[in-house]
């Protein structure tokens, strides 16, 4: 099973339409895809409610990976999509040691693998913390949407810097680098923006940006994937959409 976090400290730049998306993407692949919330806003498991698995996110957080085990033990056959919904008492994980969340999380990460997963796709808060830490410990691979807003880039720097450290107790994470989202190809700042972004991370920026697409906010809350959106304005979008997954997939070796 390979593992992607979705990351940035900053809010409302992309992370959760990321993951729905790529989750959607990658069942249509045929892939078998756990997905984990551990935003406490939830948005994920709201677009995604239809494929409850009935095991929580703060639960990823206690040791006994046993747990984990028998809540999916009796899958079907054939693509899927689990989620383990976000909960309150995920907001009680910053309250706890960094070495107990990291251990336990990544213990059943391991379990969840042993499970027929081919994928886990996972969410986190706007917030440099805990969560997003153990969620960083447990991965493969990192991802950071970013929005091509001063604020925005002004903390990726942050977020670049944190999986670095993170890199020195998990050294196979891999940074698969920033995506740009709700670039509007009308707006001159962000075309600065980009170019700067390009300029000081050449390696990073990944070449599948994603515009700013009414059609993606219908589709999250519709509960479904914007390619299957009935608008023509959606198709750009879906065009988007795919070619991020696509260069997602490639980048993370999935087995199928």
């Amino acid at each position: 099973m390979k593992t992607l976090v979705t990351a940035n400290q900053k809010g409302g730049v992309g992370k959760t339409s990321t993951v729905v998306h790529l989750a959607f993407d990658f069942l249509e692949r045929g892939l078998r895809v756990a997905v984990i919330d551990l935003d406490t806003q939830a948005n994920a498991s709201y677009t995604l409610q239809e494929f409850q698995s009935g095991y929580l996110a703060s639960q990823m957080f206690s040791t006994n990976g046993d747990a984990v085990r028998a809540c999916f033990k009796d899958l079907p056959e054939g693509p899927l999509v689990r989620l383990i919904a976000s909960d309150a008492p995920l907001a009680d994980m910053e309250k706890r040691t960094m070495a107990d969340v990291a251990s336990s999380f990544t213990h059943n990460v391991k379990a969840l693998a042993k499970c027929g997963f081919d994928v886990c796709l996972i969410d986190t808060a706007p917030s440099l913390g805990v969560s997003m830490a153990a969620a960083l410990y447990a991965a493969d691979y990192v991802l950071s949407p970013i929005e091509l807003e001063a604020y925005s880039i002004q903390g990726i720097k942050k977020m670049v810097m944190a999986i670095a450290n993170v890199r020195k107790a998990n050294p196979g994470l891999k940074f698969l680098g920033m995506v740009p989202s709700k670039i509007d190809g009308r707006n001159p700042r962000h075309g600065r923006h980009l170019q700067e972004l390009a300029n000081a991370y050449p390696q990073l920026m990944i070449p599948a940006g994603i515009g700013l697409r009414s059609s993606i906010a219908d589709a999250l809350a519709s509960g479904v994937p914007v390619w299957k959106i009935r608008k023509t304005a959606a198709r750009k979008a879906a065009q988007e959409v795919r070619a991020l997954a696509a260069h997602v997939f490639e980048k993370m070796e999935i087995a199928q």
